[in-house]
């Protein structure tokens, strides 16, 4: 796996660890809220809905994790398999973000953009 795709991995991996504590735990703050949603409107029946997506970013982004370890050690084919499957499943989760909530086109191109150089630099290699 080249270089680009590795970088890339890492970036989607950050910002998927970034987005665990805003979804989480910070949700009640209203510029947490408007950054997430586009709006300041408070949401209390969505709070077990928000952590779990939370969680579900911090597993999504240790999977990159590990497999950027997996790669550089033993395990490259593993490493290869866990980068390539997640970054496509980031990227439909992305593609799904974006179609079903149109105005939140930001965080679907945030969410979506980092693991397409990943699968595009890796096609291209």
């Amino acid at each position: 796996m080249n270089a680009v795709s590795q970088v890339f991995a890492l970036i989607a991996a950050a910002t998927h660890l970034v987005l665990w504590p805003l979804e989480s735990f910070l949700y009640g703050h209203p510029r947490v809220r408007r950054l997430l949603t586009a709006s300041t409107t408070d949401a209390p029946q969505v709070r077990l809905w928000r952590v779990n997506v939370g969680f579900y970013n911090l597993f999504l982004a240790l999977g990159l994790v590990a497999g950027l370890v997996a790669l550089h050690t033993d395990e490259p084919v593993v490493g290869r398999t866990l980068i390539l499957y997640l970054s496509a499943f980031m990227l439909a989760a992305g593609v799904t973000l974006a179609v079903s909530a149109p105005r939140l086109w930001p965080g679907a191109l945030t969410q979506a953009l980092p693991p397409v150089v990943v699968l595009l630099a890796h096609a291209a290699s």
